[in-house]
């Protein structure tokens, strides 16, 4: 036992740790590779729907986005409202998760008129929004943050509301201060639960963006998606939903790095 134990704890050599990597990569992408292959098959042999674009047909269409600049501008668009919505959002939902989450008094204050304002459907806002503040980025970046800072905001007061009572009362006993409690015992105690919101927001900001692309821009994924719907220019819109995947995808995997960046001091992320 001890042997093995020995064996075990050897550093794990460069070629041991890229095959690791290799071996991740391929479980990650399985799925996706595999209904790539599906598609490249039905294409093949004249399976596919007449309504869903090649692979050759799409390769073809992005091609010709990049070389005219199409692809890149809309990108650019759509992340800078994404993210503006996001960093909207979050930040106040991140502040008042805080406050409720330390404070009885502005737990009983905002309490109500947050979950009043949850309980509406984002589509249900949206007329209203349009209405105050156009059909311009201002619309667009509010029915984000409003998207986006429920998730931030009701688990960063959990994650606050979780602390363990014996670690408050060792704070205590230390003398701590309310400011080095906070950063010393409550904050990292509650930044799983945070984390967690924020990759929820993250994966609600592109799923609202598409509403709020759809329904009323003149750039973005979303409108570029929107427009080719009514030439039935199938490889746009398959591009266009693409896109989406990739910037999803991308984005939570930033997010589950920088997750294990923040909490490599907890024995659990350090897988």
């Amino acid at each position: 036992m001890a042997k093995e134990a020995a064996i075990q704890s050897l550093p794990v050599g460069k070629g041991s740790l890229w095959k690791k990597y290799l071996a991740d990569w391929s479980l990650i992408w399985s799925v996706p590779l595999f209904l790539l292959a599906l598609w490249i098959y039905f294409a093949q042999t004249n399976q596919l729907n007449q309504l869903f674009p090649k692979p050759e047909e799409l390769i073809t269409t992005t091609i010709r986005f990049i070389k005219d600049g199409t692809l890149a501008a809309n990108l650019q668009i759509s992340a800078a409202r994404a993210f503006g919505g996001l960093a909207i959002g979050g930040s106040i939902g991140f502040v008042l998760g805080i406050a409720t989450g330390l404070y009885r008094r502005a737990d009983q204050i905002l309490n109500t008129p947050i979950q009043m304002i949850k309980s509406v459907p984002r589509l249900a806002i949206l007329p209203l929004i349009l209405v105050w503040f156009g059909i311009g980025e201002t619309s667009k970046i509010i029915l984000i943050a409003l998207s986006t800072f429920f998730p931030i905001y009701l688990n960063t007061f959990h994650g606050i509301r979780s602390i363990e009572a014996g670690l408050l009362e060792m704070g205590h006993i230390y003398g701590l201060t309310r400011w080095e409690m906070f950063k010393d015992i409550i904050f990292p105690g509650a930044l799983p639960s945070v984390m967690i919101g924020f990759r929820q927001s993250l994966g609600g900001t592109w799923l609202i963006l598409i509403v709020a692309e759809t329904v009323a821009a003149k750039s973005g994924i979303g409108y570029m998606a929107t427009n080719a719907r009514e030439y039935m220019m199938m490889d746009v819109i398959v591009l266009s939903m693409i896109m989406y995947a990739l910037l999803g995808s991308i984005s939570d995997l930033l997010a589950v790095q920088l997750t294990k960046q923040l909490l490599r001091w907890n024995p659990n992320y350090r897988r």
